[in-house]
């Protein structure tokens, strides 16, 4: 019979042994807790959609009657999730409101995101989305930031798509209207303690909306804005969140107030140009030693959002523009360039890029005490490049060019 002394000493070589074991290489497995076990969580699956129709269809406004986001459609899209199960089954419902608890998180911590699109009828009649996974890609990125589920983005596409065909009639069958579709994600755990929601809900309203210009462009002033910030490095102002849009309202009236339309956003002591407004910024500048016309654009470096119009005038731009001897660039470019290309006529045209409006011609910036013009002409209201931008950008929403960015829905 062994010893009380010989089993301790037993005891402990084999918990030196479990020591060295534990500090062998690191691909040996290591475990601190019991392993969990992971639950598959559902998928979002269009195949489940049902479909319950509003019993007294609302009237349709006059196309030139229609102001955006004031009137909605009958329906809306919703889809809930939780944690432990995944996304339940979609629903298409008529249009009512939300019944959330005040301690819902997305009233106290801001877990919201969302997207802007629009669904467009072609000569035909057809239904057509613009370019529906960069908006998909773009809405799972914003809401992995702030801890809500991701989806699959094709089921996603297709429950928008036969939400927007359910919707149609309320699309006017004249070019330049459309179905402005707002996909919008919220936390909904009735909870004050900041964490990771344990539900959500992804839920897509429509309303029908006319011309951003309805008596055709009107270039606007801006004003250059460095006392605010909009978005900076390493923060989320690439991200579509409602908790962005809020803080810009304040700087926009103080810009209005001097008889400005929108503020032209700057950032750092070197002055930027970031975005103006709630779109992203183009200029067309000639090179001071070349002569050469280039495009510019700031880059994709936390600063602006990832603009689904931005990346389409992009591409256009270096398929159409590049061989008629165009530069085409996403690069950091400061206000003090745009005003020395301005005093030197090299300023060729300015303009902003956004789903509401395509393009938004620009015609001056104030900055530091100066005007600082932006190519137009007294009679002007849009240069070349943003004209010709919203023109081919305009065919291939409605159909009149076939390409591959025009997706049209399934009836």
């Amino acid at each position: 019979m062994r010893s009380s002394f010989a089993i301790r000493r037993a005891l402990l070589s084999s918990a030196r042994a479990t020591r060295i074991t534990a500090a062998a290489p690191s691909h040996a497995a290591r475990f601190y807790s019991a392993k969990s076990q992971a639950t598959k969580l559902k998928d979002l699956d269009a195949s489940k959609l049902s479909i319950t129709k509003a019993t007294k269809p609302k009237p349709l406004s006059k196309p030139e009657d229609l102001v955006f986001g004031k009137m909605f459609t009958d329906h809306m899209l919703a889809i809930e999730w939780d944690a432990t199960e995944g996304w339940r089954e979609p629903r298409i419902t008529p249009y009512q409101n939300l019944s959330l608890d005040p301690a819902t998180c997305v009233f106290h911590y801001a877990f919201e995101c969302f997207e802007g699109m629009k669904a467009y009828k072609d000569k035909d009649g057809k239904v057509r989305l613009f370019r529906p996974e960069k908006n998909m890609d773009r809405f799972n990125k914003s809401s992995a930031r702030i801890a809500l589920p991701t989806f699959n983005s094709e089921a996603l596409i297709e429950l928008i798509s036969k939400f927007a065909q359910l919707e149609s009639r309320f699309i006017p069958d004249q070019k330049g209207y459309s179905l402005y579709l707002r996909p919008t994600m919220i936390g909904t755990q009735k909870t004050l303690g900041v964490g990771t929601p344990q539900s959500a809900m992804l839920f897509v309203i429509a309303s029908p909306v006319g011309p951003y210009y309805p008596t055709g462009f009107k270039a606007v002033s801006l004003e250059a804005t460095d006392y605010a910030v909009r978005a900076w490095p390493g923060g989320v102002g690439d991200k579509k969140l409602g908790a962005n849009y809020a803080p810009c309202i304040v700087p926009q009236q103080q810009a209005a107030s001097r008889g400005f339309q929108q503020n032209l956003w700057l950032f750092g002591e070197e002055e930027y140009v970031t975005e103006v407004g709630t779109m992203n910024m183009f200029a067309a500048i000639k090179d001071k030693k070349t002569g050469q016309k280039e495009l510019v654009t700031a880059p994709l470096d936390g600063t602006i959002l990832e603009g689904v119009t931005r990346d389409s005038v992009l591409q256009l731009a270096r398929e159409r523009l590049v061989p008629e001897g165009w530069k085409i660039s996403e690069r950091k470019y400061t206000m003090f360039e745009l005003a020395e290309a301005s005093k030197e006529g090299r300023l060729i045209e300015a303009f902003g890029a956004g789903t509401a409006a395509i393009v938004s011609p620009i015609r001056a910036i104030s900055w530091k005490g100066d005007l600082v013009d932006c190519g137009l002409k007294a009679n002007e209201e849009s240069g070349e490049i943003a004209l010709r931008m919203k023109d081919w950008i305009e065919g291939i929403q409605y159909g009149e060019e076939p390409h591959k960015w025009s997706y049209v829905t399934p009836e």
